[in-house]
C-alpha cells in the first residue's frame, strides 16, 4: 500500500522551495538571485500545505532542534569568514570594526531592549534577551557585502570591515545572552550578578575563545601544511577538512568553558597566515561556504513553513521593534560609532545600513529558549521571524548593487560565478 509519510512529504518540499527560489528569479528576469527572502517565501507557500509539518517544526515545541542546526550553520559560516581574509591590515584599517563591536552592539542592544520594554511591555531580562539575539549582523547571509573568496583580493574598506564584524559580533553578543538568563533566572540585577557576568561570561569567555581559535589554527596550518612536509593533507585536495577545523575550535572551545563562535572564526582567520598564497585555501572556503548555504536553504524553509504558527503572536509592537531595528537602531547606532573613522560619508552609511539579520538569531532564541523558560516566547520567536524576513527582504535585494556602487568593485556575494567564468 502507498501512503504519503509526513517525513519525505517534508524532504520533497525542502527541495522543491530550494529549486524554486534559486530558479524562479533567472527564469522570470534572467538575473542572479538574491535567494534569501524567496526561500522564507516558498517555506511558507509550499511547505505549509503539507499536514503535520508545522507541528514538527514549531520552534517553540522542539528549540534543541533549531539550536543545532542554526549552531552548525553559524559556525561553518565564521569559519568561512575568517579564511575570506587574505590580509590583517593596520589597526587603522581594524578602527571601524572595532567600533561597531565596542560601541554600534551595545548601544544597539540597549536600544532595543529600551524599546521592547515601551512598545512591548518586556521585562528587563526580556528586553536585555531580545536586544543581544537581535544585534549580531549575520556571516552567512551578508555573502554579497563581504571581501571575496581567499586570494581574490578586492577587500575594499566597506567590504573588510563588515566581514570582520560578522565574524565577530556573533561570538560578542553571547555574553549578553547569557546576561539576559542570568537576570530571568535571578529575577533581577545585582551588583554581585554582575560582577560574576563581567569575570565569567566577559573576560574568561571572550579571552578562551581567542586564546583557543589561535592555537587550533596555528596546529591546522601546520598539520596541512608543514607536517609531513613531503606528504601534507593540503596535497589531498579534499575540503572535508575544513569542517574537522571548525568542529575541533568549537568543540574544544565549548568544552574549556569559551565562546566557540569566537574560536571559529578566529581559527580560520589564523589558518589563512599558513602559506596564505596556498591554493588550497580557496579550496577550504568553497567546501565551507558550500555546507553553510545548504544549512541556511534548510533552516529559511523551515523559518517560513513556521510563520503560519508565529502570526498570531504578531502584534504592532513586534513588528515596530523589527521595523526599528532595520531602518534606525543599526543605521543610527553604526553611524554614531564611525564618526572619526577613516571611512568616508557614503562608506560610513552603507556600512551603518548594511547590518543583516540572520541565522545568529535563530540560534540565539534557540539557545536562551533551551537554558531558561521564557515569558512570551512566541512573541520573542515572531520578532526574530519578521525581523530576519524584512532583513532578507530589505537588504538581500539591495545590498550587492549599493555596496558595489560605493567600492565600484563587482559583487562578490556567493550566487555569483567566480570572476573571470563563462
Amino acid at each position: 500500500m502507498y501512503e504519503f509519510d509526513e517525513y519525505h512529504l517534508l524532504l520533497g518540499g525542502l527541495g522543491a522551495a530550494i529549486v524554486l527560489s534559486y530558479w524562479l528569479p533567472r527564469f522570470l528576469s534572467g538575473r542572479e538571485p538574491a535567494a534569501s527572502a524567496l526561500l522564507i517565501v516558498m517555506g511558507v507557500a509550499l511547505l505549509s500545505l503539507i499536514p503535520g509539518v508545522r507541528d514538527f517544526l514549531d520552534p517553540t515545541r522542539f528549540p534543541r532542534v533549531w539550536e543545532v542546526l542554526a549552531e552548525l550553520c553559524v559556525i561553518i559560516g565564521l569559519f568561512g569568514t575568517g579564511l575570506r581574509i587574505d590580509r590583517l591590515a593596520d589597526r587603522k584599517q581594524w578602527q571601524p570594526t572595532i567600533r561597531l563591536l565596542a560601541i554600534a552592539m551595545p548601544l544597539t542592544i540597549a536600544a532595543v531592549a529600551l524599546f521592547g520594554w515601551a512598545a512591548a511591555g518586556m521585562t528587563l531580562a526580556g528586553g536585555i534577551l531580545l536586544g543581544a539575539i537581535l544585534a549580531p549582523t549575520d556571516p552567512v547571509l551578508a555573502g554579497d557585502v563581504q571581501v571575496g573568496p581567499p586570494l581574490e583580493g578586492g577587500e575594499h574598506p566597506v567590504r573588510y570591515t563588515l566581514t570582520k564584524e560578522a565574524g565577530l559580533n556573533d561570538g560578542l553578543a553571547f555574553p549578553f545572552v547569557h546576561l539576559g538568563i542570568l537576570v530571568a533566572t535571578a529575577g533581577g540585577l545585582s551588583l554581585e550578578l554582575g560582577g560574576e557576568w563581567i569575570l565569567r561570561d566577559v573576560l574568561y569567555r571572550v579571552v578562551i575563545g581567542v586564546l583557543m581559535g589561535i592555537a587550533v589554527g596555528w596546529v591546522l596550518g601546520k598539520l596541512l601544511f608543514d607536517w609531513p612536509r613531503e606528504n601534507a593533507l593540503s596535497k589531498t585536495g579534499s575540503g572535508v577538512i575544513a569542517l574537522a577545523g571548525v568542529l575541533i575550535a568549537y568543540g574544544a572551545t565549548e568544552l574549556a568553558e569559551g565562546y566557540g563562535f569566537i574560536a571559529a572564526f578566529v581559527s580560520g582567520l589564523t589558518l589563512r597566515r599558513s602559506e596564505s598564497e596556498h591554493q588550497f585555501h580557496r579550496r577550504l572556503h568553497d567546501f565551507s561556504e558550500s555546507l553553510e548555504h545548504a544549512l541556511t536553504s534548510i533552516l529559511l524553509v523551515a523559518l517560513g513553513a513556521v510563520l503560519p504558527i508565529l502570526w498570531p503572536y504578531l502584534g504592532w509592537p513586534q513588528v515596530l521593534i523589527a521595523v526599528a531595528l532595520i531602518f534606525v537602531i543599526r543605521p543610527l547606532t553604526g553611524w554614531l560609532s564611525l564618526i572619526g573613522s577613516a571611512l568616508r560619508r557614503r562608506e560610513r552609511l552603507i556600512v551603518a545600513f548594511y547590518g543583516v539579520r540572520g541565522i545568529g538569531s535563530i540560534y540565539y532564541l534557540a539557545y536562551a529558549g533551551h537554558h531558561v523558560e521564557l515569558v512570551d516566547e512566541e512573541q520573542l520567536w515572531a520578532t526574530i521571524a519578521f525581523t530576519i524576513l524584512l532583513s532578507t527582504i530589505v537588504h538581500g535585494l539591495t545590498a550587492g548593487l549599493a555596496v558595489e556602487r560605493v567600492t565600484g568593485e563587482h559583487q562578490t556575494g556567493p550566487t555569483l560565478p567566480p570572476r573571470g567564468a563563462d
